[in-house]
């Protein structure tokens, strides 16, 4: 039983679940949303919560941290088109909506974009 696990694993090792949400981030970051399984993204909106918090900040310190967490391809989209409009939000960056089963093998789908 899983009680009080935090993480879900999708049924992938470490360095490969690390690759999926960094991936899942980056691709959040440059598109403003997108569509993958509800477990997926409910996994992905704390991560990528986080990361729009430090950018708010601007330093160089911030920028290397989302450099090393999503890509070098996310840093200026972060820094100098995301954080801006959140700058007065304390938090709820990202909505997660519910869009009902994958017809292939029935899995829940959901959306997540920023707010």
């Amino acid at each position: 039983m899983n009680h009080h696990r935090k993480t879900r694993k999708f049924g992938r090792e470490t360095n490969q679940r690390s690759a999926l949400i960094k991936s899942l981030a980056l691709s959040l970051v440059l598109n403003n949303k997108i569509k993958t399984t509800e477990a997926k993204a409910k996994e992905l909106r704390p991560f990528i919560e986080k990361l729009v918090t430090k950018s708010k900040a601007g330093t160089l310190a911030a920028r290397r941290l989302i450099a090393s967490r999503v890509g070098e391809g996310a840093v200026k989209e972060m820094i100098e088109v995301i954080a801006p409009k959140y700058k007065d939000r304390k938090g709820g960056f990202t909505r997660v909506i519910k869009l009902g089963s994958r017809t292939s093998d029935a899995s829940p789908m959901a959306m997540i974009e920023f707010v």
